[in-house]
């Protein structure tokens, strides 16, 4: 059982494992887990914020940088799992009147079957693959994401994404993940019940928040050039901006 009576959170409970990262996990369960990561996201992931105060700026800057006609600006979301942040930020985006093109990449074939089999999003299409070979192909984007992908991985995979999104990303690179706490392991258990039936939102959730990092964590292990914030109490970003010159910050800590 996930949620006992006492469960440490005073470090990263590396030995834990999800459910959905096993290619065994039952195929119904992860389908609608993916699905249901829509209705979580926009409770806890703050990223209507994360617009506002990173990526807003940046494509702001991006439009500014190019002449001429209005430029097809890009955003990669790198573990895009059933694609709901990008289509939110790829609307988002629309509604400011920026034209973009959305690329969510996960190498689970599983997810991107259900991000394909989503509502459409103009702009917006899915990729099995990894982040390297999108560098590998030479490709490049103006904002590189992510969600709840950072505790996700081993070091030598967390450092790779960093690496990948610093070849990739000519504006920003944020990728945004829980802050370990107890209050938000407590608020989750509860809060996740509503949701979960059919799912593993709550025994993974439970399990991603052991496993994710306090910002003096995130701060210690992140390279140069990369900074951790906290949006909230709950929400930790690792940011890094290329070109730090031209993007105003608006209402960021």
């Amino acid at each position: 059982m996930e949620h006992r009576t006492f469960v440490s959170l005073a470090e990263r409970d590396t030995r834990l494992t999800e459910i959905m990262d096993d290619p065994s996990c039952d195929a119904g369960r992860l389908r609608r887990t993916l699905q249901g990561f829509d209705a979580v996201n926009r409770a806890v992931s703050s990223w209507g914020r994360v617009y506002r105060t990173h990526i807003r700026p940046a494509l702001e800057a991006a439009s500014r940088s190019t002449s001429g006609s209005a430029p097809h600006l890009r955003i990669l979301d790198v573990g895009c799992g059933g694609g709901d942040v990008l289509r939110r930020i790829v609307r988002m985006a629309a509604r400011d009147g920026y034209a973009v093109q959305g690329v969510g990449i996960d190498p689970d074939p599983r997810a991107i079957a259900v991000a394909r089999n989503a509502r459409r999003v103009p702009g917006v299409e899915y990729r099995e693959c990894f982040s390297s070979e999108l560098v590998a192909a030479g490709e490049g984007f103006d904002v590189v994401v992510s969600n709840h992908l950072l505790h996700h991985l081993s070091e030598p995979e967390f450092h790779g994404l960093l690496a990948d999104s610093e070849a990739l990303a000519s504006r920003l690179a944020v990728h945004s993940d829980i802050a370990r706490g107890r209050l938000a392991y407590a608020a989750f258990a509860v809060g996740a019940v509503p949701v979960s039936a059919g799912t593993l939102l709550r025994v993974d959730g439970l399990r991603s928040i052991r496993r994710s990092y306090t910002r003096s964590e995130l701060s210690h292990v992140l390279p140069p050039r990369w900074r951790a914030e906290q949006v909230n109490r709950f929400r930790l970003l690792a940011v890094h901006r290329p070109d730090q010159e031209g993007v105003e910050l608006r209402g960021e800590r």
